[in-house]
C-alpha cells in the first residue's frame, strides 16, 4: 500500500474516532437530560415534556457511537497482535472499573445524607455506571470479533455480518417498543444465541500463542471476568433499587440488546479461557517444533548469510543443543586442515577426554557410527572418572557423500535422549551438510565469476598491447587479424618504423593458451619494442631476444616468431624465423605462391649461446605486386569434422586465387575459408594473420 495512501487512511481514523467520541459524549448527556426529565414528571405526576421513548433511543445512538469509536480504535489497528487485544480489553476494563468504584467511594463518604436518597441523583449515578458498563462490553465485543474472524473465509465472514445486523434488529426493537409473542421472543432469542455459540467456536488464534502469552492471556481473561461480574452486579442492584420508586425507570435488564451483548462476551470469554487452559499443556511441545523449525530455517539460510564455514558449523551445534535439550555438545570436523573442534558448555579438554576414553574402551556405536551400537551408553560414561554425563548422541556430518565430521551431544540424565531427538539432530546434521556443500558451491561460483571478470580485464589489456594501426608506408599495404581461442591468448604481431626508408615487422606465437600465453606474450612485445631501435639485423635481434626470454619463460615454453627488417628505398627485405610457421611469399612476376624454406629454432628452446648456431639471416628483393602471408598455426593446423587440417597447400591455395584482392579483402576470404572448412565459429586454437602487399 502506497505511503501517502497509508497517511492519509491514519488521519482518517483519527478523525473519525474523534468525532464518535465527541457523539457518544453529547449523546450519553441528551440521554440523561430526557431520562431524568421523564423521571422527574413520573416523580410529580405530572405529563412530561418529552416523549417517554427518547431516553431508549438516546441509549441506543450511545451503543452505536460507542461501537463505532471502536471499531476504528481496535478493529482497524493492524498492529495489534492477539495478546494487544487482550491487554486493549483489560486497560478499558481496568478505567471504567475504578472510576464506578470511584463513585462508590464517593457515596460510602456521603454516607446516609438526603443527597444519596435522591432519587434522581441514584438515576445519574446509575446512568453513569451503565454507560461505564455498556463501553467495556462494546470494546470487549470488537475484540472478539478481531479474534473470531483472524482466519477469515467468505463463510466466517457472512455469519458474522448476519449476526450484527440480528443485534441491530434486537436494539432497534428495544428502541421501538414493539410488542412481540412470547414464541417469536424465544426465537429471536434463540437465533441470537445459536449464531453466538458457532462464532465462539472459532478459536484458532490460540494455537499461535507461546507458553508466556497463554498464562498472560489467562490472566486478562479472569481479570475481565471480574469487571462483568461487578459491572453486572452493579447495574441490577442499582436498577433493583431505582424500580421500585419509579416506573419510568430505564431498567438494564428490560434491554434486551443489552443482555445478549453481555451473554455473547461471557460466552466467548469462558470459550477463550478454557481452550486456553487445556492448551497450556501442549506448548512446550509446540514451542520445542517451532524452535526446530526456525532452526532448520538457519542452518538452512546459513548458506547465504554467512561469511565462512564455520558459522555454518556454529549453527549447527548451538541448534542441536537446543532442540535436543541437551546439556553439552560437541563438533568435530575432520575436513578441515586443522582438524577444528567447536563446543557448546563443555572444554575442548573435556570433550577429548570423554571421546579418547570411548576409543580407548572400543565402545561401538557412540561416536564412530559403526552398526555394532551399544543400547546402553550410561556405563561407559559412568566408568570415565570426572565425567558428569550419563547419556551420549551423535551423528555423522557428510558432506557430498564423504565423511567430514561428527556432531556429539550429552546430558546428564541416562537415557536422556529418544528417538524424536535422534531424529531431529540427524536432520539438523543433514542440512548442515547440504548447506555447507551449497556453501562451497556457491563460493567455487563467485570465484568463477571473478576469474570471468579477471579475463574480461586480461582480454581488454590484451587488445591494447595489439596495435590498432599498424605502422604503414606508401611502398606496401598491410592487414593484420588476431583472434585468441580463450578470452585472452599468446599470438603477437606488431610493426614499427624504424627510419624514413625501414619499418620492423614481427609475428610470434607463445606456446600454450590462456593467461599465460598472454603474459609471454606482454613481454614479447616489450622485447620488440625495446630491441628494434637498436638491433636492426634479424638474426642479432633473436639471439638478444633468446637471452632476455630466458630469464622469463619457464621451463617447457618457449614463443615462435619471425622477424623482419623491410627497406622501401633498396626494396630489399631482411627476416629471421625462430621455429615459426614458414613465410608464404607471393611472387608476381611467377605468379606462384610459395614457401620460404630456411631454418630456426623458437625462443627459450636453446638456453645457451650455442643459440646462435641455429638462427640465420634472409634477404631478398621485393617486386611489385609481391606479398607477404604471414600467420600462426592455428590456421594451418585446424581441423574439420572429419579431423583433417586446413594445411598449408590449402593457404597457399586461397593465396594463388585470390592474389589480385588488397591484404584486407585476402583476409577476410582466409578467414571465412577457414570457418566453412571446421565448420564452426570458433577455432580450437588462436590464429592470427598479417598480410604485406608491396605496391
Amino acid at each position: 500500500m502506497p505511503i501517502g495512501f497509508n497517511f492519509g487512511f491514519f488521519v482518517e481514523n483519527k478523525a473519525i474516532v474523534r468525532l464518535t467520541f465527541i457523539g457518544a459524549i453529547i449523546v450519553w448527556l441528551i440521554m440523561v437530560f430526557s431520562d431524568i426529565t421523564v423521571l422527574f414528571s413520573d416523580l410529580k405526576g405530572l405529563e412530561p415534556d418529552l416523549p417517554t421513548w427518547l431516553p431508549r433511543a438516546m441509549l441506543d445512538l450511545f451503543v452505536i457511537s460507542i461501537f463505532y469509536y471502536y471499531k476504528y480504535k481496535i478493529e482497524y489497528d493492524d498492529t495489534l497482535n492477539f495478546t494487544d487485544l487482550l491487554w486493549r480489553v483489560f486497560a478499558v476494563g481496568l478505567v471504567v472499573t475504578i472510576s464506578s468504584l470511584s463513585i462508590k467511594l464517593m457515596l460510602v463518604l456521603l454516607g446516609s445524607t438526603a443527597l444519596t436518597g435522591n432519587v434522581i441523583f441514584n438515576e445519574i449515578i446509575y446512568l453513569i455506571n451503565l454507560a461505564l458498563f455498556l463501553i467495556f462490553l462494546v470494546a470487549a465485543f470488537t475484540a472478539w470479533k478481531r479474534l473470531i474472524v483472524y482466519h477469515k473465509s467468505k463463510w466466517l465472514i457472512r455469519f458474522w455480518r448476519v449476526f450484527e445486523l440480528t443485534l441491530l434488529f434486537v436494539l432497534i426493537y428495544d428502541t421501538l417498543g414493539i410488542e412481540l409473542t412470547e414464541w417469536m421472543m424465544t426465537v429471536m432469542i434463540v437465533d441470537v444465541g445459536v449464531f453466538a455459540l458457532v462464532l465462539s467456536a472459532n478459536m484458532k488464534w490460540v494455537a499461535y500463542l507461546n507458553f508466556k502469552q497463554k498464562w498472560i492471556s489467562l490472566l486478562l481473561l479472569l481479570l475481565s471476568f471480574f469487571y462483568l461480574g461487578y459491572f453486572f452486579y452493579t447495574v441490577t442492584t442499582q436498577s433493583g433499587i431505582i424500580g421500585a420508586q419509579s416506573n419510568a425507570f430505564l431498567d438494564f435488564r428490560s434491554h434486551i440488546f443489552n443482555i445478549l451483548l453481555f451473554a455473547f462476551i461471557i460466552l466467548y470469554s469462558s470459550f477463550s479461557f478454557l481452550v486456553i487452559l487445556f492448551n497450556l499443556p501442549t506448548s512446550s511441545a509446540f514451542e520445542q517444533k517451532l524452535e526446530e523449525v526456525v532452526n532448520f530455517q538457519r542452518i538452512s539460510q546459513s548458506v547465504q548469510t554467512e561469511q565462512n564455514e564455520e558459522s555454518v558449523y556454529q549453527i549447527l551445534l548451538e541448534s542441536s543443543v537446543n532442540s535436543s535439550f541437551a546439556d553439552a555438545g560437541w563438533l568435530e570436523i575432520y575436513s578441515e586442515p586443522d582438524h577444528a573442534f567447536y563446543t557448546n558448555q563443555i572444554t575442548e579438554k573435556d570433550a577429548l577426554y570423554i571421546r579418547d576414553n570411548l576409543n580407548k574402551n572400543q565402545v561401538k556405536g557412540a561416536i564412530d557410527q559403526s552398526s555394532d551400537k551399544t543400547r546402553n551408553l550410561s556405563k561407559h560414561l559412568a566408568k570415565i572418572k570426572g565425567v558428569k554425563f550419563r547419556s551420549i548422541l551423535s551423528s555423522p556430518l557428510l558432506i557430498k557423500g564423504e565423511l567430514a565430521g561428527s556432531l556429539t551431544l550429552l546430558k546428564e540424565l541416562p537415557d536422556g535422549f529418544n528417538k524424536e531427538m535422534s531424529r531431529i539432530v540427524s536432520t539438523f546434521v543433514n542440512q548442515a551438510g547440504i548447506s555447507i556443500e551449497n556453501f562451497r558451491l556457491l563460493a567455487e561460483a563467485f570465484q568463477n565469476e571473478r576469474y570471468k571478470e579477471e579475463l574480461k580485464i586480461a582480454k581488454m589489456v590484451q587488445k591494447s598491447l595489439l596495435p590498432e594501426k599498424l605502422e604503414g608506408d606508401n611502398s606496401f599495404q598491410i592487414s593484420a587479424y588476431s583472434q585468441s581461442a580463450d578470452e585472452v591468448g599468446g599470438d603477437y604481431y606488431d610493426a614499427i618504423r624504424l627510419s624514413d626508408h625501414e619499418v620492423a615487422l614481427i609475428i610470434a606465437d607463445v606456446s600454450g593458451k590462456g593467461t599465460s600465453a598472454a603474459f609471454h606474450m606482454s613481454q614479447m612485445k616489450g622485447i620488440f619494442h625495446s630491441l628494434a631501435q637498436t638491433e636492426h639485423s634479424p638474426s642479432g635481434f633473436m639471439l638478444r631476444a633468446n637471452v632476455a626470454l630466458t630469464n622469463c619463460l619457464e621451463r617447457g615454453s618457449f614463443i615462435s616468431a619471425i622477424y623482419f627488417v623491410i627497406n622501401t628505398e633498396k626494396k630489399m627485405i631482411r627476416y629471421a624465423r625462430a621455429g615459426h610457421c614458414p613465410v608464404l611469399y607471393y611472387c608476381a612476376s611467377k605468379n606462384m605462391a610459395e614457401y620460404l624454406k630456411d631454418k630456426g629454432s623458437a625462443l627459450g628452446m636453446i638456453r645457451n649461446s650455442s643459440y646462435s648456431n641455429f638462427i640465420d639471416n634472409q634477404e631478398f628483393a621485393y617486386q611489385e605486386g609481391d606479398m607477404l602471408v604471414l600467420y600462426t598455426d592455428g590456421i594451418t593446423e585446424a581441423k574439420n569434422g572429419k579431423g583433417q587440417e586446413f594445411g598449408y597447400d590449402r593457404l597457399a591455395d586461397i593465396v594463388n586465387q585470390v592474389n589480385g584482392h588488397t591484404p584486407h579483402e585476402m583476409q577476410q576470404i582466409i578467414i571465412d575459408t577457414l570457418h566453412e572448412y571446421s565448420g564452426k565459429d570458433k577455432i580450437n586454437d588462436d590464429y592470427t594473420t598479417m598480410i604485406i602487399k608491396f605496391t
